[in-house]
Parts: structure tokens; sequence; C-alpha cells
């Protein structure tokens, strides 16, 4: 299909007649209803309702959200090595962008497909620029498939507050720097390979980062400077941890250390033995010497902190005695409980002055838990060893064996009682 049919497909459309019976209630509404009604359907959808009659010729070109599918979205459409559909999206696209009211802000750009290829990069960086020039606030972009490679993601926009990214790769090896986006709030990436070196925004406000892949063949971490932020989700990450500045605002922090990363001791991984950062270990050579983590979510009011064991990123971090002045709930797992004496947990209780709610998930993920136990915390004569604030502890597991029973003999000492005890 030449650039002339496809721009055919809009234009050159037949108006179909009036219906020969009833009254067409739909078309009688405001055109900005209907508009709102058109902005819930894909692209693709929304400019065939131009044939429905005369007064929705011209309708398509003023919504204000684009969602553009690319019907190749199902695994073994991708596997195609077929590329007129992946052809005929980037002349939709063109022509949707194109022909579109300018007059009209662009509040959703919401692209998702699959089939394309390097070579279909500068339609990306058109599409997105294009976008940008009109003045959209949501920019979502969706590989489904092998990653997309975009070399840079340098965008100039006062009116763009939200960015989702999905399969692309991120290659360049330099800052990804928002300075030039003010009014940015929310950034997230998911599975997505990161291979520059930063993020820097003085605006953003929601950051999350989902089962990415972080290359480490520089040993260099992500370097992450949002003191805005005020909710932190970092979840299933492949490679090394991001290492972030302090975020006095942080409300909220989700942080999920798997066994798939690269921060583990090859030392402890061999023979049980932790080494320190300054050892011959290869891998706590990469861990920088201050913290990576800890101290920069510190100061959140909601934690969730979940690491598998061989992780060593918490435990380096709580040697700088990080302290958690404003959380009032907790969420921990197993890693936090290991012997001896439960050591980690100890640390964070007596560090954390003002916490009211602690969770405990014990070799359990859930949501759906076997065993649900609740406590809480009773007052001793003397200066308390924990948050006096703290009013409900829960313990959930899926059976009471002899680790989850050392749990609670630990939490008894703190004059934590459970049931009626």
């Amino acid at each position: 299909m030449s650039a002339d049919e496809a721009r055919q497909m809009f234009q050159g459309m037949l108006i179909s007649p009036p219906p020969v019976s009833g009254a067409d209630r739909i078309s009688a509404l405001p055109d900005n209803v209907l508009q709102d009604i058109l902005s819930l359907l894909t692209a693709q959808e929304a400019v065939r309702t131009c044939v429905l009659a005369r007064s929705w010729r011209h309708l398509w070109r003023s919504i204000t959200s684009l969602r553009i599918l690319s019907p190749d979205t199902a695994w073994y459409d991708i596997l195609s090595d077929d590329p007129e559909p992946a052809r005929d999206l980037w002349k939709f696209v063109d022509n949707l962008l194109n022909l579109r009211d300018k007059r009209t802000e662009l509040q959703t750009l919401d692209i998702k497909f699959g089939q394309f290829s390097q070579e279909d990069l500068p339609y990306v960086s058109l599409w997105i620029r294009s976008a940008v020039m009109c003045k959209v606030s949501s920019l979502t972009f969706h590989h489904i498939g092998p990653y997309l490679c975009l070399d840079s993601l340098h965008i100039a926009s006062r009116h763009l507050r939200t960015v989702h990214l999905a399969s692309v790769a991120l290659m360049k090896d330099s800052f990804v720097d928002f300075a030039s986006c003010p009014a940015l709030e929310d950034f997230k990436l998911h599975e997505c390979k990161i291979c520059f070196l930063g993020i820097s925004s003085t605006s953003l406000k929601h950051l999350s980062i989902t089962g990415c892949i972080f290359c480490h063949y520089s040993h260099s971490r992500l370097h992450v400077s949002a003191p805005s932020l005020a909710s932190l989700k970092l979840d299933a990450l492949i490679g090394i941890a991001p290492i972030f500045e302090n975020m006095l605002l942080l409300e909220m922090a989700c942080v999920s250390l798997g066994n798939q990363g690269a921060d583990f001791c090859c030392n402890d991984f061999m023979s049980g033995i932790l080494c320190r950062a300054d050892n011959a270990c290869p891998t706590c050579a990469d861990y920088p010497g201050d913290y990576v983590l800890l101290a920069a979510i510190s100061s959140a009011r909601h934690l969730e902190l979940i690491s598998k064991p061989e992780n060593f990123i918490f435990a380096r971090d709580l040697e700088h005695r990080p302290i958690f002045s404003n959380v009032k709930t907790l969420l921990l797992n197993e890693y936090w409980c290991e012997a001896p004496g439960c050591g980690r947990l100890a640390r964070v209780l007596k560090n954390s002055p003002v916490l009211e709610k602690l969770t405990l998930e014990l070799f359990s993920e859930g949501p759906d838990h076997k065993i649900e136990m609740k406590g809480s915390y009773r007052t001793m004569e003397g200066p308390p060893a924990i948050s006096e604030h703290l009013k409900i502890v829960e313990v959930k597991c899926n059976a009471v064996d002899e680790k989850i029973l050392e749990v609670l003999k630990f939490l008894r000492a703190f004059n934590i009682r459970f049931g009626s005890e």
C-alpha cells in the first residue's frame, strides 16, 4: 500500500446514508462527548467511525487519546518474517499523526506493537517527536518481542507527565536527563535492557523499574537522582542493582531483589563465608563501599523490602546503620530473619523509632498464606528497645516449623506477643 493509498483510507471513505428508521441518538451527543468515546477505542477503530455518517467524518482528528495496537502482537505473528504488517502500521501511524487536528492537544499516545526491527527505528523516533509537538502528556511505548534498541531518550517537553517503556533497549552510555521535561512525574520501565549510566529528574515523583536487565560490563551501577520521588518500585531486576541519591520526600518504596542479579558473594556461594567488599571476590568488588539502596529510601513511610538469601545489597547497606526515621509500615521476608539471632531484623527494628505495623512473610510469597498470626507489642519498664508505637505485628507463612519458631522466639524477646500469650 502506497502513502497516497493510506491517505485515501482516511479521506476517501464513502459516507453511509442515515439509518432508515429510528433516531440516531449517539450522533446527537455533543462532539466533545463523542470524542471522549472515541478515545476509548483503538486508533484503528476510531478512524473507521468516519464512515458512519457525515457528522462523524472528522471527529477522529480531534480525539485526545490515541491507542495504537498492532495486529501482530501474538507470538506466532512476532516470529513471522513477513514485513508487510509492520509497514502497514508505519503508514497508518504516519497519516494518523499528520492528519489529526494540531489545535487539539494530545493527552495520551499508547503504542503497542510487534515485528519491528532496528530498520524501523526512524519511524519510532518520528512518532515520538510528532507526539511531543502535539503536546502529549502521557507516552507509552510497548514493543512485543525482542528488544528494540533506542540510541537515546532525549525528550524536551513542558507538557509531558508520564513515560512508560516496555521491551526496549536503551543503549547509550549516558544519562537520561529529563531536565527539559519539567512536568514529568511518572517514569516506568518494564522488561527493558538498561545500558545507560543514570536517570536525572528534579520533578519525577513515581519511578517503577520491573523485570529489567542492567548491563554491568563496565562495573558501573545505574545512578538515579530524583529528589522529589514519592514512590519507588524495583522488582525482578537482572544484573547489578541501581544506586540512588537520598529521596527525602519518599512516601513508599517496594524493593524486591531476586536471585538473578549479580549482587551476590562468590565466596559465600562457594564456601558459605561472606567476604567484605575490599576482598578479592570479583562480585563483592562491584559493591561501591557506600550504601546502594537502604539509606536512600530510609525516609519512606511505607517500606517493602524483599530479598533472596544470596543477594548482599541489603546486608551490606545495613553495615552503614541507616535510620528509618519515618517508616510506619514495614513488610519484610525471611531474608531479614536469618541466623544467627535474626540480626538484620533486630537492627531494622531498633532503627525504626515510629514503626506502627510490622509484617513478616516467611517462606511464603502470597498473596494467599496458609497461616497468619497477629500479635502486638506490649510496653515494658525502662527505655523501649523498639518503637513504642508498634501496634500490629503479622507473621505469615505456610507452616510453623523450627525456623518460624525461632522468629517467634526472637519477637517475644522484644515483648511482642501473639494470641493468648
